[in-house]
C-alpha cells in the first residue's frame, strides 16, 4: 500500500513527521507507536503490521513520530504533549477529509491513546496492543468508551494479561480480548499471529 510522507503542525511549534495512506471510505485510524526512550517510533514491526491491517481493510492510516522522536521536532514530554500530538494527528485526518476515527495504539502509545480517549475525543473505535501495565500508570484513565479490542501476549511482562482484566474491570468494559500464546512485548516471530487477530477483528 502506497504511503505519502506528510507534516503535521502541533500544539505549539511542534512540527510532527509522519506516513499517510489515503483511502475512499470516510475511515481513518492515527497509530501511536511505544516508548520513544526505549527505541519506540513509526516504523516498528509492530506498527507497520497494523497499519497494514487497516488499510486492507480500507481504513486509511497515519502512522506518525511523537515529538522528538526521528524527524519530529520538539522533545520528550511524559506522555503529556504526546497527547496533544495524537489530538493533531486527528485533527490533520479531518482536514483531509476523514469523518470516522479509529485510535490503536502500541505499548507506550496505548497508554497516550488511552489517556486521549478518556478526556473525550470523537472515536468509533480504540485499538489497544500490549497496553503497558506493568510499566506505566493508567490510574489517571477512569473511562474507555468505545474500545473494542486489546490484544497482549501470554509472556508479556509488561502488559500481563492479569493486569489488563484488573483495567477493565475498573473500567467496566468488555471489549474483545486476546492473550496470544508464545508471545513476548515485542511480538518478536508472531507479527502473522497479532495481524490474523487485527483483520479478523477489522473485517467482523
Amino acid at each position: 500500500m502506497i504511503e505519502e510522507f506528510i507534516t503535521i503542525t502541533g500544539t505549539g511549534d511542534i512540527c510532527l513527521e509522519g506516513y499517510l495512506n489515503r483511502q475512499e471510505t470516510g475511515k481513518a485510524v492515527v497509530l501511536a507507536h511505544p516508548h520513544p526512550l526505549y527505541g519506540g517510533n513509526m516504523d516498528v514491526p509492530v506498527i507497520c503490521r497494523m497499519a497494514a491491517c487497516f488499510q486492507s481493510a480500507g481504513i486509511a492510516t497515519l502512522r506518525f513520530n511523537f515529538r522528538g522522536t526521528g524527524g519530529s521536532s520538539g522533545k520528550f514530554d511524559n506522555g503529556r504533549g504526546e497527547q496533544d500530538d495524537v489530538r493533531s494527528a486527528l485533527d490533520f485526518l479531518s482536514d483531509q477529509g476523514y469523518d470516522q476515527f479509529f485510535l490503536a495504539g502500541y505499548s507506550f502509545g496505548s497508554w497516550v491513546n488511552a489517556h486521549v480517549v478518556n478526556a473525550g475525543v470523537e472515536i468509533c473505535d480504540h485499538i489497544m496492543v500490549s497496553p503497558p501495565a506493568a510499566l506505566l500508570s493508567f490510574d489517571q484513565v477512569g473511562q474507555l468508551p468505545n474500545t473494542g479490542l486489546i490484544v497482549t501476549g501470554e509472556n508479556d511482562d509488561l502488559a500481563p494479561d492479569f493486569m489488563v482484566h484488573d483495567l477493565l474491570s475498573k473500567w467496566g468494559i468488555s471489549p474483545r480480548v486476546e492473550v496470544l500464546s508464545d508471545v513476548d512485548h515485542f511480538y518478536a516471530g508472531a507479527l502473522d499471529k497479532l495481524g490474523d487477530v487485527l483483520s479478523d477483528y477489522l473485517q467482523s
